[in-house]
């Protein structure tokens, strides 16, 4: 790690003639030798020497200077403040040390995303000598890796397998830490150790940012309206570059937050290229002082929820042929995210966006998603909750309340332990808002041989398949595993599909629904 001496070493020219910043540098040193980095009157002296030539142009690109600022630094209580006065001084801004140095500072101080980003603005700025700034940067990385290997193998004993709770913030403050050496190196992270200039454009009010143009990252995006709200986040449709053929999502998030970033990347490495478009897709992140932005693809067929919605409000519910449908494409699609070591801890039908098939669906190829059926479906998105079981004991147990009403599992509900079950009853809940427009009760009967079982309180409709989902919500509510969950998913899947496949007229009805409701939605 490059350092910066606080001793002796300091050195000054003696030589000089003429040189206003000779007598502070003598007075510094002094102090220095004297009184081991402790004399009292040590940061009056750096104060003033920085207020009397911060504005002298003889000494902007004066490396002595330079360490007088380090210095205050060091004995600075607002570090932050101070090397952002650095910056907006422009001092040695063109000389590799301003960059090194003030990243080796920020990483002793275990701040190793800013010194990251110290790194970057230099190299960005072509800072000289830029080859050993890039060397002092790839030394960095290769500690952080050291310390992010160590951490692996003494953190995962240090998690029980039974009673953690994922999102409590002593434990995603461990995670946050141990993947940040992997989260720097991903395609599309930016940090700034800067506050967003654009915030005052983006306001809670679904209409007030609407036409706003915010620059992020150097693109100008075009505000065109507030996509959805939460307690913690915004989200925004924008046109990128005022071009209305390149349409984005922007999440706003307070405090930044780049776990979900993190997310997106996982499943861009473990979900196949013939799956992936089921998971939702983030183009970058920007990390600033204080939110994080998401820019994600927009997709603008409305949710599940939308589509719920709109059957409520005729008074109808949805046909039995489409809520198969959409069962099978949720059972999949948890299948797939679990046998990769995933959760997504929020499954909701406002977090499935719709998708459509880019050409005319056919009989064929529905039972094994080929042709148009690859493009037709759901899109998962909203990783904010998302756990990589990868961080984690095989045979890890997770305690704690996701606090979405309605998604509660009945083993939070009864405070016992859980694991997949969270994504399985979110999809449960799904299921039985489509069949009777409402959320789903469980009630607890009991059993005459001493035992119990979980049903939903609202009865099936004689005309629907009454022993298809009898079966289907009895497994999911009363036999869900702890680990491999992945053949009780493929049981039930399976099960709907040959239901679908024993008949051609209820896949052809189901191309009708399927269109119908394209038409409606999407010229709502």
């Amino acid at each position: 790690m490059a350092t910066l001496s606080y001793s002796p070493s300091f050195r000054i020219s003696l030589d000089a003639h003429q040189d206003p910043l000779l007598p502070y540098l003598r007075s510094i040193r002094k102090a220095l030798e004297s009184s081991n980095n402790s004399d009292p009157n040590l940061p009056n002296l750096l104060t003033d020497c920085i207020r009397s030539f911060t504005n002298n142009e003889r000494y902007r690109n004066d490396v002595r200077f330079l360490k007088i600022w380090l210095l205050y630094m060091g004995v600075s209580a607002d570090f932050d403040g101070v090397f952002k006065e650095m910056l907006d001084s422009n001092v040695c801004a063109n000389n590799s040390s301003l960059y090194v140095w003030s990243a080796s500072f920020f990483e002793m101080k275990g701040r190793f995303r800013d010194a990251l980003t110290i790194y970057n603005l230099g190299i960005c700025r072509n800072a000289e000598p830029v080859e050993w700034l890039k060397k002092a940067q790839a030394l960095f990385l290769d500690r952080i890796s050291e310390i992010s290997n160590a951490a692996t193998s003494s953190q995962k004993v240090d998690y029980k397998e039974y009673g953690i709770n994922p999102w409590d913030s002593s434990t995603m403050d461990r995670l946050l830490k141990k993947i940040y050496p992997l989260i720097i190196k991903c395609d599309g992270y930016h940090s700034s150790t800067k506050s967003f200039t654009g915030k005052a454009a983006l306001s809670t009010s679904k209409n007030a940012s609407r036409n706003k143009v915010i620059d992020i990252g150097g693109k100008k995006y075009h505000i065109k309206g507030c996509a959805g709200q939460g307690g913690f986040a915004q989200v925004y449709k924008a046109y990128v570059n005022s071009d209305p053929d390149t349409v984005v999502a922007l999440k706003v998030q307070k405090p930044a937050f780049p776990w979900e970033f993190y997310m997106y990347r996982l499943l861009d490495q473990r979900i196949t290229d013939r799956e992936r478009s089921s998971y939702g897709f983030a183009q970058r992140v920007h990390l600033y002082s204080d939110c994080s932005i998401l820019i994600c693809d927009y997709l603008a067929n409305g949710t599940l929820q939308d589509v719920i919605n709109s059957y409520v409000v005729i008074g109808k519910s949805m046909e039995e042929v489409l809520c198969i449908y959409y069962t099978i494409e949720m059972l999949h699609m948890v299948e797939k995210l679990h046998d990769v070591g995933l959760i997504h801890g929020d499954f909701k039908p406002d977090n499935l966006l719709i998708r459509y098939a880019r050409s005319n669906l056919t009989e064929d190829g529905f039972l094994d998603r080929s042709g148009p059926w690859c493009d037709q479906g759901l899109c998962l998105v909203d990783w904010g909750r998302g756990i990589d079981l990868h961080h984690f004991p095989d045979h890890i147990l997770f305690k704690g309340d996701c606090k979405t009403s309605g998604f509660r599992c009945i083993e939070m509900l009864e405070d016992k332990p859980w694991k997949f079950q969270i994504d399985a009853y979110g999809v449960c809940v799904i299921v039985h808002m489509m069949l009777h427009n409402n959320y789903m009760e469980v009630v607890k009967h009991e059993k005459s041989d001493g035992g119990h079982v979980y049903l939903p309180k609202q009865p099936f409709k004689r005309y629907w398949n009454v022993e298809l989902w009898k079966t289907f919500f009895t497994r999911i509510l009363n036999q869900y595993p702890h680990d491999d969950d992945r053949r009780l998913l493929q049981d039930l899947r399976k099960s709907f599909q040959d239901y679908m496949g024993s008949n051609p007229q209820l896949i052809k009805k189901l191309k009708e629904l399927l269109l119908k409701q394209r038409v409606s939605l999407c010229s709502a």
